[in-house]
């Protein structure tokens, strides 16, 4: 099949569907790949390293159109631009469904299949074709250097000639993908970070990566991602005010806002109200990613930043993703050639449209001049976090010192049935055997003991726990062997040699594997 990749006509856009490594990947596929001449300039890829390797350049949106079986863009397409889809074709792009009625249907009576990333179920399989997730990520990073650069401080903490500086304080809303994308960028440039979000399962990630989670003291039953798509479910109203309750007292403290709360399709709940604005700190910022969707903060202009009578900077633009196009651009392409990759089940160019497929239905909003939005549910849910289990009870002091005695009885009994068994056996076996057999067998039982009590108390200083066994094993074999090699038969003398050969390399090879494994944590 023949991929074509046009340049994105939105104001602004500055990503493009298809890198020159996407491109190679395809080619592995059976597939032809062609771009329109300048498509990838703003994201930071020339024609000349398309041509370099195999991408065919075209001169013209239209040569484009009628020239190829698949479009890959990153925006939807426009009126126009559906117009120039002939029957049969496969658009790839961002479509966004529910918001753009019209534009499917139009896309159905063309006849086009239309493959929404958008749409990409969200369960495990699909990870790598979720490009929502993919420009979230950056998002949640651009966010927080959209924030450092209006920001008029330090993030961390320093001691100087001049005197102290005190570490930013950094409030993430949501911590979803884009969230967590923040909650890592501010912690890393050493920022105080506080994050908070609606599903209480997820403290362990906000902890995780050296941020303070927001807990409220409000008893709901919240719904797990699996039934919402992954994404927090709505709140109840009780549960709302307890909320803007804790941000009003967070206003004041904190320097920089991220807000991330957006499902799609749905207007984002106002979390950061006029009073909060008028709360913080001359400086302050704040940056909204859901703007596109109507803010998270009240006072968020779409697209636009703006400055509040009390110098607090609302970021509200909306092409987060498109302001670092190079990085976005190759996440996206990567996304869309697992689609194609899926789409291609036999690497031989051949589209196979497999409707029983739970990513590629899922995604599919037209197919046949139909509409097959919206999608039935996956067979496979996206899976729940699960619950914590009861703490245990802490015991009393009584009860620690029972428990304790018990475990003592326990393990003191154990130890000596063990030794009336193995006395028993010894007599036994000293009422038959020969004196001279007896000799040697204590002379081994006691060996044994020594041997043990020499292994495991071997420190673990220079090696992993098994090595260090293995190695203290290999010294006694070489010992053993060392006495046994002078002896006056030829074979046993050859057996012992063999054994301080074997038991030598293993000493050696545990000391070089020990130290490649200390290598690895070693900057260079």
């Amino acid at each position: 099949m023949k991929i074509g990749a046009p340049t994105e006509t939105v104001k602004g856009e500055s990503r493009v569907a298809m890198t020159p490594d996407s491109a190679v990947h395809l080619q592995k596929l059976g597939h032809e790949c062609f771009i329109e001449g300048g498509a990838g300039k703003s994201a930071g890829f020339s024609d000349a390293a398309y041509e370099a390797v195999g991408v065919t350049i075209v001169s013209s949106r239209a040569e484009l159109f009628s020239g190829v079986d698949i479009v890959v863009k990153v925006r939807p397409p426009d009126a126009k631009e559906l117009r120039q889809f002939s029957q049969g074709q496969t658009l790839i792009s961002f479509f966004y469904p529910a918001a753009n009625e019209s534009l499917m249907q139009k896309a159905a009576a063309a006849g086009v299949t239309t493959v929404a990333m958008d749409m990409v179920p969200r369960i495990s399989r699909a990870q790598k074709m979720d490009a929502l997730s993919s420009m979230a990520n950056i998002a949640g990073y651009r966010a927080i250097i959209e924030a450092g650069n209006n920001f008029g401080r330090f993030f961390t903490g320093q001691v100087t000639a001049a005197g102290k500086v005190q570490p930013a304080k950094v409030l993430v809303i949501g911590a979803g993908v884009a969230g967590l994308a923040a909650i890592g960028t501010a912690t890393s440039l050493g920022a105080i970070t506080l994050a908070f979000d609606v599903r209480p399962e997820v403290a362990e990630q906000i902890e995780s990566m050296g941020a303070e989670f927001v807990f409220l003291e409000f008893e709901e039953e919240q719904q797990d991602g699996a039934s919402t798509g992954g994404y927090a479910a709505p709140s109840s109203p009780e549960f709302r005010e307890k909320q803007l309750e804790k941000f009003r007292e967070l206003a004041p403290e904190v320097d920089i806002v991220i807000t991330t709360a957006l499902i799609p399709n749905q207007d984002a709940p106002v979390l950061w109200t006029k009073d909060m604005v008028a709360a913080m700190q001359p400086g302050s910022v704040i940056v909204d990613l859901a703007a596109e969707r109507g803010g998270n903060c009240e006072l968020t202009e779409e697209d636009k930043k703006i400055v509040t009578d009390n110098d607090v900077t609302i970021i509200g633009y909306t092409d987060f993703p498109s302001r670092m196009a190079t990085q976005a651009s190759s996440l996206f392409a990567t996304n869309i050639r697992h689609v194609i990759a899926d789409l291609t089940p036999n690497k031989d160019g051949t589209i196979v449209h497999n409707m029983e497929d739970d990513v590629i239905r899922g995604a599919t909003v037209t197919h046949a001049k139909e509409i097959t939005f919206p999608p039935p549910p996956p067979k496979v849910s996206a899976i729940a976090a699960q619950p914590k289990a009861a703490l245990a009870r802490e015991l009393s002091p009584a009860e620690k010192r029972e428990q304790e005695a018990a475990a003592f009885r326990a393990q003191t009994f154990k130890q000596v049935a063990l030794l009336a068994s193995g006395a028993i056996l010894v007599l036994a076996a000293g009422l038959v055997a020969p004196a001279s057999f007896m000799q040697h067998f204590i002379v081994f039982v006691l060996s044994v003991f020594v041997g043990l009590q020499v292994i495991w108390n071997v420190a673990h200083s220079l090696h992993t726990p098994l090595m260090a066994v293995t190695n203290a094993i290999s010294s006694i074999i070489i010992l053993g062997a060392l006495i046994q090699i002078g002896s006056s038969s030829v074979l046993i003398s050859i057996l012992a040699a063999a054994g301080v050969l074997m038991a030598a390399i293993n000493i050696f090879g545990g000391f070089l594997v020990t130290r490649r494994m200390l290598a690895m944590f070693q900057k260079s």
